[in-house]
């Protein structure tokens, strides 16, 4: 667990954000992995991409690394 102030909330809602990620990632034709309880990972132009749900952070050298996974998935529908 992080050091948030709703800890319990962030226990709750993890799974449920990491599993929905995983899930629309998947449908675009990603090869998802988990590392952690927390992370996601993926290859994306030949780089990895890690993508945190729960506070919505992405970061790779192939994406411009920034927050919230509806501007993750733009960045990936652009590119493909």
């Amino acid at each position: 667990m992080s050091n948030r102030l709703d800890e319990e909330r962030e226990k709750i809602l993890q799974p449920q954000r990491i599993a929905s990620c995983r899930i629309k990632l998947e449908k675009l034709g990603f090869e998802v992995s988990q590392s952690g309880n927390t992370e996601l990972q993926f290859m994306f132009n030949g780089s990895l991409v890690k993508f945190w749900p729960y506070s919505g952070w992405h970061s790779g050298k192939s994406i411009d690394d920034g927050r919230g996974f509806s501007n993750l998935l733009k960045q990936l529908k652009e590119e493909k």
